[in-house]
């Protein structure tokens, strides 16, 4: 199935679907060109209809399945898909095509309100509501269940359980006559939100240094408003102080003196205290002294310490050791 856009606003969907860390890997391996292309593409996706960001994933998967002209199958798109994904994540993703391809009796109620649903449901024999559950995504028919009648969901769930195997001539029947009574009921479909602000915000923020800078410079060229709110959004080395002592203590484990010295040329008192009393009063004594040996350093020196000082945070945050806490969240509870 081959999706009419254009090649970079296709290439844009497909990458905010692989994920905020490959997608900044990707975007690393780009000239500055092409990744201020999808920074733009990126920022004009906003929220896109679903069915259309599943035909990009599924004519990334016909191509990767046709090959540069020669043998290709399933074989080779698990290949190419591991290779860009890892064998977790492409196995997610081909379960995922491999449905969408095969179709769905149901597939019209997967993006439906869940309340929409319910309402649809409303006056079906207990085992019809279970044939649908049993069809769509765990989490929304688990909504879907909860918005039913006390009485009626224990029924339901009851019948989920003892259900195995349905006729495809029962499935196909059930679905046809819902999808009529459908038209009547549901809304055009929801639109699933697969681009935006936000979703950039956490692609740079694990990107490097370099294509951090390429894709806001190339932003600011286009929209210096935009740029500056992706920017308010970013974790940088200043917000070293909205960090917890015990985080603060992780992050300085792993970055040593010379560089951590660097970073703290210049900054606040603020940020200066917030590093200071997470130290040994060796390390301390160290570090200060290692400050002021250092004399006037080149500013590109100190914004590289920087970065790679916010690397290991964000290396942290997204290995769950540490929480980022931004400005104006709500405090955490131990």
């Amino acid at each position: 199935m081959t999706v009419t856009l254009p090649g970079p606003q296709k290439a844009a969907m497909l990458l905010v679907q692989l994920g905020r860390e490959r997608a900044a890997r990707v975007m690393a391996s780009m000239d500055v060109a092409e990744i201020e292309e999808l920074t733009a593409q990126i920022l004009r996706l906003d929220r896109v209809d679903q069915e259309q960001a599943d035909a990009v994933l599924e004519e990334f998967y016909d191509v990767s399945v046709a090959g540069p002209g020669v043998g290709g199958g399933l074989g080779l798109a698990q290949q190419l898909l591991e290779a860009s994904l890892g064998a977790e994540q492409a196995a997610t993703v081909m379960e995922r095509l491999q449905v969408h391809l095969a179709g769905q009796p149901f597939e019209f109620l997967q993006q439906a309100d869940a309340r929409q649903v319910v309402s649809l449901l409303s006056g079906e024999h207990p085992q019809a509501i279970a044939l649908v559950l049993a069809h769509l995504r765990p989490d929304h028919a688990s909504t879907i269940l909860a918005g039913l009648e006390p009485g009626l969901q224990g029924e339901v769930a009851h019948r989920i359980a003892l259900m195995e195997r349905a006729s495809p001539d029962v499935v196909a029947v059930v679905a046809e006559q819902l999808q009529r009574k459908a038209s009547a009921v549901l809304a055009p479909r929801e639109l699933a939100a697969v681009g935006g602000v936000q979703p950039l915000v956490e692609i740079i923020n694990r990107a490097d240094p370099t294509t951090e800078k390429a894709i806001l410079e190339g932003l600011a060229s286009r929209d210096e408003e935009l740029a500056e709110e992706v920017r308010s959004r970013m974790f940088v080395f200043n917000d070293v102080v909205l960090l917890e002592d015990r985080a603060m203590q992780m992050v300085l484990r792993q970055v040593e003196t010379a560089e951590l010295s660097l970073a703290l040329k210049g900054v606040s008192d603020e940020v200066r205290d917030t590093v200071l009393r997470n130290l040994s009063e060796r390390a301390r004594e160290n570090l200060v002294e290692e400050i002021e040996l250092l004399g006037p350093v080149r500013l590109s020196q100190v914004e590289e310490a920087r970065a790679g000082i916010v690397q290991s945070i964000r290396r942290l945050e997204e290995s769950g050791q540490i929480v980022i806490r931004r400005e104006g969240e709500d405090e955490y509870v131990a």
